[in-house]
């Protein structure tokens, strides 16, 4: 009989020390009680003000340019332009593509190859800057399946250099993604950032694969980045002990690119995960789904999803759409 006591205090004790750490867990990672005012989302505009186009059955290698929806503006993804207009209309950062060139620059293009949206030929960085200024990045864009191309004629010498971009947005934030896994690439773009130096460096950000990211990682410690790789060694320690409060050094001055799925499994999603990164100079940016193929946020009532306490960045394809400024 002693010893049935004994067992009962002992499961008494166990429990209310669980109902304590799941009310700690609880009290330490909601959003409930926070302070929702001065907590209004950035925008970050990808590739600019651009033609946006059909997902349906969309394939890594699918030409989008051929699947745009009725133009309703005739601006171009990745020309200055664009990226001028995405500012004015309120965004915070503005995403852009970059390939290196056979003649030393980084030219601002997505495509790997340049078929699908211009009357050129052949893989984007095997040509020279002074080629890609020839062509018309407006070439291939149609929404009837090529009876009309409105954008044709259009788009010449529209591709810039990422030297020129970084000059007429000196005090702008820029995220660069870099469109290959190629180490060397990482000390490429290092090299040519700092031969070419934005006003307020800390305004840049790169984000691309393992291996250009840790290459330029290592030439630059202090660029903020974004990779695979990074964010794995930030949410894999943060998911199994964020509960505490605690974050990983490895989730300090960074990016972390959350589609929406997933973000509610985080500890403190949304405002208290925010506050964290914040106190650690980390940018989080939302992403819409489950991130793939770079969903965004791009109607309104896609922005009627934010959780109520995010302020960090909002990705969209549709800056004129959502604006919120």
């Amino acid at each position: 009989m002693r010893k049935l006591k004994k067992i009962k205090k002992t499961f008494k004790y166990i429990g209310i020390g669980m109902i304590l750490l799941i009310g700690f867990m609880f009290l330490n990672n909601t959003s409930l009680f926070m302070d929702k005012e001065n907590s209004d989302p950035k925008l970050l505009a990808h590739r600019g003000v651009h033609q946006t186009f059909s997902m349906d059955g969309i394939k890594w290698d699918s030409c989008t340019a051929e699947r745009i929806y009725e133009p309703e503006h005739s601006y171009i993804e990745n020309t200055i332009a664009s990226m001028e207009e995405a500012f004015r209309l309120g965004a915070d950062v503005v995403e852009l593509d970059v390939h290196p060139t056979t003649d030393g620059e980084f030219a601002v293009f997505h495509d790997w190859t340049l078929e699908c949206r211009t009357d050129g030929e052949g893989v984007t960085r095997e040509h020279t800057m002074e080629e890609l200024r020839q062509l018309d990045v407006g070439y291939g864009y149609t929404a009837d399946g090529g009876k009309t191309y409105p954008l044709r004629g259009k788009g010449k010498g529209f591709i810039p250099t990422l030297g020129e971009v970084l000059e007429q947005f000196p005090d702008k934030e820029l995220l660069i993604h870099i469109k290959s896994d190629d180490p060397e690439e990482g000390v490429l773009l290092a090299d040519y950032i700092k031969s070419n130096p934005q006003r307020n460096m800390e305004s840049l950000a790169v984000y691309g694969g393992n291996q250009p990211i840790n290459s330029l990682k290592e030439e630059m410690p202090d660029m903020r980045v974004m990779s695979k790789g990074t964010m794995k060694s930030c949410l894999i320690p943060y998911i199994a002990i964020g509960w505490t409060g605690y974050v990983p050094e490895a989730c300090e001055e960074t990016q972390l690119h959350i589609p929406e799925k997933i973000g509610p499994f985080l500890w403190g999603w949304s405002g208290k995960f925010q506050q964290r990164m914040d106190k650690v100079d980390t940018r989080v940016i939302i992403v819409a789904g489950d991130g793939g193929f770079s969903d965004g946020f791009d109607s309104e009532e896609d922005m009627e999803r934010v959780p109520d306490n995010f302020s960090g960045y909002i990705w969209t394809n549709r800056i004129e759409v959502v604006n919120v400024k």
